[in-house]
């Protein structure tokens, strides 16, 4: 249910609400929140709730470091691990200067002006994604170690697969929450879980994914293990991916997708450096079904995307799964930027470049040398971001440097 300002409100008084969380993440995606008491929510609904940023990443210095938090209420979720009696409810906030005017480098804020610039032109964009992710166990003090919890391999069952009560309660929590998942199995790697969901709103699909490690990471430390995103976890296995499902729709168009995956695939280059953010990163593309060329193909997994099969009713709205982006990526960021180059696609009329139906990981090199290659690695990730004018157009400067000059 998508509460209002006045029913949020009223279902603090009613369901003994004791904290409410104002969410939002860093300019990296990584989430932060501020507790306030009911009697604070009246205020933070009309004026916002003041946080000190100078600590944030991207976020500034100590000169003017006064932010406001803006709560949404339509984002009132209740934090099912914590007591029943006291409840914690958890909203996500856009951010603002203190004399109201947009605070640039708030990235949730950045996806809502994408969609709004989309459902301008009458495009209606749906994400989903794929997440990855590996537990492993912690040692006597509660330290992560390096130490798999359990050597299952792809969709194998237990007693080999041990995170099957884990991904229980994660996916049981996040009903709680109003988040649905489409499915959930062991992934490749020694103590590797995936957990999907389907197709929603962009900003609904933002604000779930970093619900969703927020819960992960929670109930993972409740079971005595450690969660980890990280692009490369374990040498030589399986990384993390963030694999994207991305569709769009207009009511009075045609076929659509083709021209958004060519006007992602022709920018591609130039967002990578936001969604694969670290060193690590490279180390996962170009191996165990990480792409590494700059093709696509249909159900083919060793393509930057592909075209899954359609399924019942999802044949009307067919979708692109972009497979380079890693767990540790900003949701809000990522789903804003492929909404901007699919825009382009669809202004410029862009065509799509012929399929690369075959085996990208065992094709000889004179085949590949036809291809494109994303960048190789973090540096070369940040000289293409840098100088792109798409970057420059759509980014404002603060996230650029946060970036590109760590």
């Amino acid at each position: 249910m998508r509460y209002t300002a006045e029913e949020t409100m009223q279902y603090v008084a009613e369901e003994d609400v004791k904290f409410i969380r104002l969410a939002f993440v860093d300019v990296f995606g990584h989430q932060k929140n501020i507790s306030i008491m009911p009697g604070e929510l009246e205020r933070a609904f009309k004026y916002g709730i003041a946080i000190d940023a100078s600590a944030i990443a991207g976020f500034g210095g100590v000169v003017r470091s006064d932010l406001f938090l803006h709560p949404d209420p339509s984002t009132l979720a209740i934090l099912p691990w914590r007591p029943e009696h006291g409840r914690v409810v958890r909203m996500f906030c856009t951010i603002t200067y203190p004399d109201g005017k947009e605070f640039l480098p708030d990235t949730r804020s950045l996806l809502i002006k994408a969609v709004e610039l989309a459902e301008a032109e009458g495009y209606s964009f749906y994400i989903g994604s794929e997440t990855e992710f590996y537990l492993f166990e912690r040692d006597e003090k509660g330290e992560p170690t390096s130490v798999p919890y359990d050597t299952a391999g792809y969709m194998d069952i237990a007693p080999a697969d041990k995170g099957e009560n884990v991904r229980r309660e994660i996916c049981l929590d996040l009903e709680r929450m109003g988040i649905i998942p489409e499915s959930s199995h062991h992934a490749e790697g020694p103590g590797q879980n995936e957990i999907d969901f389907r197709r929603s709103d962009p900003l609904t699909a933002a604000d779930d994914a970093v619900t969703f490690r927020s819960v992960v990471s929670t109930i993972a430390a409740r079971n005595g293990l450690f969660a980890d995103f990280s692009p490369k976890p374990i040498k030589n296995r399986s990384g993390n991916g963030f694999h994207i499902k991305i569709s769009v729709a207009h009511n009075e168009r045609g076929e659509l997708l083709p021209k958004v995956i060519a006007g992602i695939l022709k920018r591609i280059p130039d967002m990578t450096l936001f969604f694969n953010t670290s060193d690590e990163s490279y180390l996962r593309l170009g191996a165990n079904k990480a792409p590494k060329y700059i093709t696509w193909s249909g159900e083919n997994r060793s393509q930057l995307i592909r075209i899954p099969a359609p399924i019942g009713e999802s044949q009307d709205l067919r979708a692109a799964e972009l497979r380079s982006p890693d767990s540790l990526s900003n949701p809000y960021l990522c789903f804003a930027l492929l909404i901007l180059a699919g825009l382009e696609g669809l202004k410029e009329d862009a065509e799509l470049p012929l399929p690369a139906d075959f085996d990208i990981y065992s094709a000889d090199e004179s085949v590949l040398k036809d291809y494109k290659a994303l960048p190789r690695d973090l540096e070369e990730a940040i000289r293409t971001a840098r100088s792109s004018d798409f970057i420059k157009k759509y980014l404002p400067e603060q996230i650029i440097s946060s970036y590109c000059d760590r």
